[in-house]
């Protein structure tokens, strides 16, 4: 069965968390929505394959190998595979991740 979804809707702020939802676990890859309350990140780390962020709402500071990237509702990133990446939250912030494994 196919269904339309609004992948921003599945997840939902909750103060002082990370909120996570795999929509898609594959062996090749996965796309998973993410809800950051202000001032919520995760640590750096890297990853043996390349990441797609998008964002869609709130902002971001994404740090790749040292350097801080600020993004937005409606921008993207990628995230280099074996490149260390972190992210912090500025204001609360939904985004998708994809990652494909090669």
């Amino acid at each position: 069965m196919v269904d339309v979804e609004k992948l921003y809707e599945m997840v939902e702020y909750q103060k002082q968390s990370v909120v996570s939802r795999t929509v898609i676990e594959k062996p090749k890859g996965t796309v998973t929505v993410f809800a950051f309350s202000e001032g919520e990140g995760l640590s750096e780390h890297t990853a043996p394959f390349d990441a797609l962020a998008y964002v869609y709402d709130g902002k971001a500071v994404i740090t790749i190998s040292g350097k801080d990237y600020e993004v937005g509702k409606g921008e993207t990133i990628i995230m280099p595979a074996d490149e260390p990446h972190a992210l912090r939250a500025v204001s609360a912030f939904k985004m998708m991740l994809v990652m494909i494994r090669t």
